[in-house]
């Protein structure tokens, strides 16, 4: 298999690949850290439990095997969170009366639970976090014009035609490019979102 066709998930298997240990940081900082401050924390013990979360994520993703359920891996990484959160609490609960409050207990709970409207409103937000966040990461790979007609096209919902004629080049080069990037978008998502549809929505 060639090396660009691997996942992130693929290349964390590997430990010596710190690129991609850097990428997996990179992509889950911001959702876990939206998540974290959804609870009633001081900033600096936000920043602890971002920190804590992803030591732990970063620990244990290189076992992670997907057993090809939709929404495997952002199940595992909400149990983890909720988990860290947790001992979060109860390690603190005795001295902070804010951490220990019965509404930071109940967005646990809720957390914990796959059926709740908590856990679904964490998987839209997962897939819309990394969604985004992939496309930032993977957008130094392609040249400025490529991009820019992605961008316009598939994000931007312009017409191909409009696309093509401000840019210089055909709407079948819009097309191909829509294609090309999507292709690399899957394939560094794969295991991570599951069934991108290729009518992606970015609002």
């Amino acid at each position: 298999m060639a090396e660009t066709s691997l996942s992130l998930l693929d290349r964390l298997h590997c430990s010596e690949d710190r690129a991609a240990w850097q990428r997996l940081t990179e992509l889950y900082s911001p959702l876990i850290r939206h998540w974290v401050c959804r609870f009633p924390l001081q900033a600096s013990d936000a920043d602890d439990l971002v920190q804590e979360v992803l030591a732990v994520v970063v620990a244990k993703v290189a076992a992670f095997v997907h057993d090809g359920r939709p929404s495997s891996f952002r199940s595992w990484l909400r149990a983890i969170s909720v988990n860290r959160m947790r001992d979060y609490w109860r390690a603190r609960c005795s001295r902070d009366l804010t951490t220990g409050s019965p509404e930071f207990i109940r967005m646990l709970e809720e957390l914990h639970d796959p059926h709740s409207g908590v856990s679904r409103l964490w998987e839209q937000e997962h897939d819309h976090f990394v969604l985004r966040r992939l496309l930032e990461l993977i957008e130094p790979e392609f040249k400025p014009t490529t991009w820019e007609a992605f961008r316009r096209h598939v994000i931007g919902g312009e017409p191909a035609d409009a696309v093509a004629s401000a840019l210089g080049v055909t709407p079948n080069v819009v097309f191909i490019t829509k294609s090309r990037v999507l292709q690399r978008l899957r394939e560094e998502a794969r295991g991570l979102i599951d069934d991108l549809d290729p009518d992606l929505n970015f609002s």
